[in-house]
């Protein structure tokens, strides 16, 4: 069990992370910012400031090892050392080499990493990651699938923790005038990374002559997409295009083994009307089959669902109103992510 001693003022939090607004690094400061906690953010992208050469070399030759991972991993050491947290939260392949997160330890911070990728994904394996893995005192997975693996990988404490939204990004937002509606509109929309899995989804839209809107990386890089492809947005400009948009997809990845995505909150959270892949961890928190979204099995279904919301506008209503308010009640920000691992650290 882990405590503050009395007089020792508020809990300390060390976040290493991305503070981009749309990466959970972020979202897990501002948390901790509404929980009154002293914390710091310290960024994890300069453990892949590289040129571009070097940074290409170490992707591809070196195994996706990070090209500064000795420095950035030194910088984190003595930033404990001089900011002495109680905590230090972890987002993601984080670089941290595995000898320093054992000196962390020998300063008495609980160590925690929030698990947002799996690193048995075949694209993003790391062998060095997976070695730092079981220096944590704590692992927190958004997905159920890869638990076993964790345990087998001899981690000291494995639990499943799901992703969840952050209000200050993910909220209803609508255009402010009918040039943005009109750019930022579509009959269906996803927003997220073109993984190869995912392709094979979209290509089946591209059939149709719906309009379709897609945002995130690398959809230009396809030919079957990259004439729907929109860019990154920011945050509130993603909102507004959910908000415009008469239906949302929800798509796992694959790769990863998801049984949900971050986006699953997030688009719920935005007010989305959702048609969501079909998989137990979504029907856990979304509910069955038209009580607040649509689920999918496979393309022809999808595109019968689709159809269907179109044509049934009343239904789409009613379908976003239901699935922002279950989240919305539901316990499901950020900060209540971060309250649920001190609840569940301080009960072991």
């Amino acid at each position: 069990m882990w405590c503050v001693a009395p007089g020792e003022g508020a809990i300390k939090l060390l976040i290493v992370g991305n503070p981009a607004p749309n990466h959970i690094g972020r979202h897990f400061y501002s948390a901790a910012k509404k929980m009154n906690l002293d914390v710091l953010l310290s960024d994890n992208s300069k453990a892949y400031n590289a040129s571009w050469f070097m940074a290409k070399f170490y992707w591809w030759v070196r195994k996706r090892y990070p090209p500064l991972l000795k420095k950035y991993s030194q910088e984190v050491l003595n930033l404990c050392q001089e900011y002495q947290p109680h905590f230090l939260l972890s987002t993601g392949i984080a670089p941290i080499q595995h000898s320093v997160l054992e000196e962390i330890g020998k300063l008495n911070i609980k160590k925690i990493n929030y698990l947002t990728d799996n690193p048995w994904n075949p694209a993003l394996e790391d062998r060095w990651f997976k070695k730092s893995l079981c220096f944590y005192d704590y692992v927190f997975s958004p997905r159920k699938s890869n638990l076993d693996d964790l345990n087998k990988l001899s981690c000291k404490s494995v639990s499943y923790l799901p992703f969840a939204y952050a209000p200050e990004a993910h909220f209803i937002q609508f255009p402010e005038n009918d040039l943005e509606r009109k750019k930022l509109s579509s009959d269906v929309m996803f927003a997220g990374g073109g993984d190869a899995d995912r392709i094979k989804i979209i290509k089946a839209l591209t059939k149709t002559d719906l309009n379709i809107a897609l945002y995130g990386g690398y959809w230009n890089r396809f030919s079957e997409t990259k004439a729907y492809a929109r860019g990154i947005l920011e945050p509130v400009m993603l909102c507004k295009a959910v908000s415009v948009s008469k239906i949302v997809l929800c798509l796992v990845r694959r790769g990863n083994r998801d049984g949900h995505t971050m986006r699953t909150f997030e688009a719920a959270a935005m007010g989305a009307c959702m048609l969501v892949e079909d998989t137990l961890e979504h029907r856990e928190i979304l509910g069955e089959e038209g009580e607040s979204v649509l689920y999918f099995n496979n393309n022809q279904e999808m595109l019968e669902k689709i159809n269907w919301l179109l044509m049934h506008d009343d239904e789409r209503k009613r379908l976003s109103e239901t699935v922002h308010e279950r989240i919305m009640q539901g316990k499901h920000t950020y900060r209540d992510r971060l309250a649920q691992m001190f609840t569940f650290m301080s009960q072991e």
